[in-house]
Order: C-alpha cells, then structure tokens, then sequence
C-alpha cells in the first residue's frame, strides 16, 4: 500500500513539473505553439464550436455567452475563441479558463494582454482549478459558494485535457461538475487524443520504452470512454465522432500537404483520424 501511494506521488510530481516547465510554457501559448494549432483553431475547431453554439437558445447566443474552458493550458484556445465570436454574430459576456498548473495560468493571462483588446479582455478571467474537482477549485478561485456557479454557464469545453481525469480514474466526477455548472441547454465540448491514430509521439515512446508506467502515463480512451461519462451524468450527446488530421505541432509545410488530403482521410480510414470529438448538451429542466 505504502508503494502503490508512492508510486502515485511521484507520478504527480512528474506530471506537475512537465506542465509548470518552460517547455509547456512554449508549448501551450500562442506566440510559440506552431502553425499546426494555430490553423485548427481557426478552422477545424472552429467549425465545431460554431456548430455546437447553434444549439444554444437564441437569447442566450445573442445576449451574451458565459464560457468556461476546463485544462485552458496557456489560454491560447478560449482567447482565440472570444477573438472569432463577435464575427460570427455571438458575445461573450464572461470567459473563465481554469488549469492546474499556476504558471500556465501566468501565462494565460500575459496572452491575455497580447492578444486581446480592452473591450475583449474585460469578460476574460483565468485561474487555477483541477479537472477533477472543478466546481470546488473554481468556488475557491472565484470566491463564490458552488450553488452560485451551478447552472452559470452556456458554454463549456475541454481540449486535450479529459484523458488525464480518464488515467487517474475521476472521469466521471469532470461530467458531473461540468453538468452543474452548466445552465439548462448549454452545451459542452470535448476535443482529446483518438487511441486509433497510430502514431501518437507518446504511444510510440511507450512501445520503445515497454516500461508499465509509461503505459498508464500513456493511456487514451476509446471514442466510447470519452462519451460515457457525460452520458452517465445525464447529457444528451450530440456528437460522438473521429476527426482532425492535422497535429498541433505541424509546421506550415505538412499542413499545407494534409489539408487537403484531409477530405479523402475522412472517407478512407474516418476512424483513424488524431481527435475524438464529443459534444453534449445538458437537457431543458421539466
């Protein structure tokens, strides 16, 4: 018992210290994440939050849209997010970005001074929270009892950060608070890793390495995982599917080359693409 809480600990430790690293700073911010991610947030993920937001109510698109993104990293994705909506004819009135690690959430806010405008910035808010114990972590942060942030959001996604609730087994406690904290028909997205695209840099280091721990470091859930939860928890799930074919880390050379193979990618091998994508939306209360 005493080595199986140890081998946890040092687990955390490895984990905190990956994600507080000046290499995750570069990694998980705009200015220095590569052209493969900076593409996708203005396409491919753009798409399907435009998509998902269609299936809030017309007052709410229009008013004014309470965003949470949940494992924000460097912040690059909901920024980016409250750059495009006023474009596409939606306001943000609040956008909160939670992460674990302090100093990704440092550097959120730098990127918010960077890349936003005084008006943007105004609504944008980042602080530390754990995925696992969101609505408690944000309570803390915000300083507001949960009963106050339950049903307060339209709108809430997660990208590349649920699979590590699925490794340490608290999956489903992520759903539920993400249903709390959603209002009646607001609508979350989920963006993670797909365990059928082959060649993953971390699957291929765990089969090199054949080490146990790399294996559960390494873990991915089935497009299946990823649903469950939020059906377990009470979501209506709009979209289960595979998609994506552009790494984040591509340069512009390879995605200009993927781009428009994408297509034919879909048609061939849809289940092979690098996202699993779930988008599920919290039902009307009687």
């Amino acid at each position: 018992m005493i080595s199986d809480i140890s081998n946890d600990s040092a687990k955390t430790d490895s984990f905190f210290r990956e994600y507080t690293s000046q290499d995750a700073i570069l990694k998980y911010t705009k200015a220095t994440a590569g052209f493969g991610i900076s593409y996708l947030l203005d396409h491919d993920y753009k798409a399907v939050y435009l998509d998902a937001l269609r299936h809030l109510s017309v007052p709410t698109g229009r008013g004014g849209i309470r965003m949470l993104e949940f494992g924000c990293g460097g912040g690059m994705n909901l920024l980016h997010l409250v750059s495009v909506l006023g474009r596409h004819g939606f306001k943000a009135e609040t956008a909160i970005g939670t992460d674990f690690s302090p100093v990704l959430i440092e550097a959120a806010n730098r990127e918010t001074q960077n890349y936003l405008s005084p008006n943007e910035r105004s609504c944008v808010r980042f602080c530390v929270a754990k995925n696992e114990t969101l609505l408690g972590d944000l309570s803390s942060a915000l300083g507001k009892e949960p009963s106050k942030l339950e049903n307060s959001f339209n709108f809430i996604i997660g990208v590349n950060t649920i699979r590590y609730c699925h490794r340490a087994g608290k999956q489903l406690d992520c759903a539920r608070d993400i249903f709390r904290l959603l209002a009646p028909e607001g609508v979350c997205v989920v963006i993670d890793m797909n365990d059928r695209f082959p060649v993953f840099r971390s699957a291929l280091k765990n089969k090199l390495r054949d080490a146990k721990e790399r294996e559960e470091e390494c873990y991915l859930p089935s497009l299946e995982e990823y649903t469950a939860p939020f059906q377990q928890a009470g979501f209506e799930v709009l979209r289960s599917e595979h998609f994506c074919w552009i790494p984040h880390s591509a340069g512009q050379l390879m995605t200009r080359l993927l781009r428009p193979l994408s297509p034919v990618l879909r048609t061939i091998a849809g289940s092979r693409a690098m996202r699993s994508l779930v988008v599920a939306k919290k039902p009307s209360q009687p």
